[in-house]
């Protein structure tokens, strides 16, 4: 018997039919992986999301529009919004959407969710990059503020005033010189154009206008006034600072070099007779790391030639880190293991025992670091080999004449001992010197990354109207 012909309602149900067998199947596969789609409302914009575990998580290309995201081995770096972000990658999916490891959000570390990988995609957790941003978030729905002016303030000072901007959050700043007058832009920054009077002496008044899309900020200068402009990001706020006066130089690109763009300096000494160039194999990894993430790096010497004594001695005192790498040597010596060195008694340079001793020199606190510095370098580095599974003493020195030149943070790091034939086996693994070199480079950006923000944590007092 030959079949009738199939209704348009018939068609219709054999179609909803499949749809409802291939979404049932769709669900299967899901459930046991524990993964569902969602949709998240991301700055504005629908992307989709996926609940992992009951964890709400975003694909490395719906982030793309708002942050700069870029996996690097096993760790993912997270930069937008005037913040950045370490999360680690944990393969583990169920496991990633704990508190299991450890992420970095600016410079502070806690445990939080990490990213992981679903059929082959790199997806990241929302709630911890809410945290590291400063952002709104709850499920289906991340908020990062408008930027605005939220705030103008002064604070009048002996040989400089500053003005200060608070933000809603980060935006792209420039500033220039006009003639007697500093402009500086914030762009795409909404606010109120308006005229403030401070107390100052250097900076009587500044002036808020409205350019476009972007605010300006003028404020007068004189031959003898120097100025100088930076931010200070914080999760859910930035600072925008402005110093002005006879206390900064006119023209001190020395000094605006070591507040934009500190200089770190890694010294690898020559060690003969223990086959691998190890302190220069550790110093070059730790430089790409270092430059890779956008820091101004300089190594002393390469496998064929190295800088003069005279001119290591320079650029240890141009330095904002200086880190030396050695092998401990001493005949006959039953020493072994890594050892961070930090230097002790009197400096060389007049100006750097002036300021370590309480002597005020305006702004020397940029450029000449308090003995603390070091420490907290130190503690950093001990802190990041011992989470890499090696253990360092912590010893002092007098005698490292470039420790006691540079004006910042010094140290010496001694990789091993060259008579210590379980060092020297240890240090032919390159895994060994990829987690030292790791060590010198995130301890390096840590530290400089707080004093940044240190060198910014003003209070500033309310600036009249």
């Amino acid at each position: 018997m030959r079949a009738g012909p199939v209704t348009r309602a018939a068609r219709g149900r054999t179609r909803a039919a499949w749809t409802v067998l291939a979404g049932s199947l769709l669900l299967v596969g899901l459930a046991s992986a524990q993964i569902a789609f969602s949709r998240l409302n991301l700055a504005g914009k629908q992307v989709e999301s996926i609940q992992l575990y009951g964890a709400e998580y975003a694909s490395q290309s719906a982030l793309s529009g708002l942050l700069t995201v870029a996996r690097d081995g096993g760790v993912v770096r997270v930069t937008g919004l005037g913040h950045t972000l370490l999360l680690p990658i944990d393969e583990d999916q169920q496991r990633a959407t704990t508190t299991f490891n450890t992420v970095q959000l600016d410079t502070r570390r806690l445990n939080a969710r990490a990213a992981t990988l679903v059929n082959g995609n790199l997806y990241l957790p929302l709630d911890t990059l809410a945290n590291g941003l400063g952002a709104q978030y709850q499920k289906g729905e991340f908020k990062v503020a408008a930027p605005a002016l939220l705030s103008v303030s002064s604070r009048a000072g002996r040989d400089s005033d500053r003005i200060v901007l608070d933000l809603s959050r980060d935006v792209e700043i420039s500033d220039e010189q006009r003639g007697d007058r500093v402009v500086v832009t914030l762009r795409g920054l909404s606010g109120d154009a308006r005229r403030y009077t401070t107390r100052g002496a250097f900076v009587p008044s500044a002036e808020v206008k409205r350019e476009g899309s972007d605010l300006t900020l003028t404020l007068p200068v004189t031959a003898a006034t120097g100025y100088r402009v930076f931010k200070v990001v914080r999760p859910g706020s930035v600072r925008v600072v402005v110093d002005a006066g006879p206390g900064v130089g006119r023209r001190s690109p020395e000094l605006l070099r070591r507040v934009t763009r500190p200089l770190v300096v890694l010294d690898p000494a020559r060690v003969s007779g223990v086959g691998r160039d190890v302190t220069l194999d550790v110093a070059r990894r730790a430089a790409e790391l270092l430059t890779r993430a956008g820091w101004q790096v300089q190594v002393t010497r390469d496998t064929g030639s190295a800088l003069s004594r005279e001119d290591t001695l320079k650029l240890a005192r141009q330095s904002d880190v200086y880190l030396g790498l050695d092998l401990g040597r001493f005949p006959g010596s039953s020493r072994g293991g890594v050892t961070v060195y930090e230097q002790t008694g009197q400096a060389p340079a007049r100006i750097v025992n002036s300021i370590r001793t309480g002597t005020s020199v305006p702004y020397g606190g940029l450029v000449v670091a308090g003995t603390g510095s070091t420490r907290r370098l130190s503690e950093l580095l001990r802190g990041e080999l011992k989470g890499g599974g090696v253990n360092a003493a912590q010893e002092t020195t007098s005698r490292v004449l470039t420790l006691g030149e540079a004006p910042q943070a010094a140290l010496l790091l001694e990789l091993g001992w060259s008579s210590n034939s379980q060092d020297l086996a240890n240090l032919t693994v390159d895994d060994r010197l990829q987690v030292m070199a790791v060590a010198v480079a995130r301890s390096v950006a840590t530290y400089l990354t707080a004093r940044a923000n240190n060198n910014a944590n003003i209070s500033a007092e309310g600036a009249a109207q």
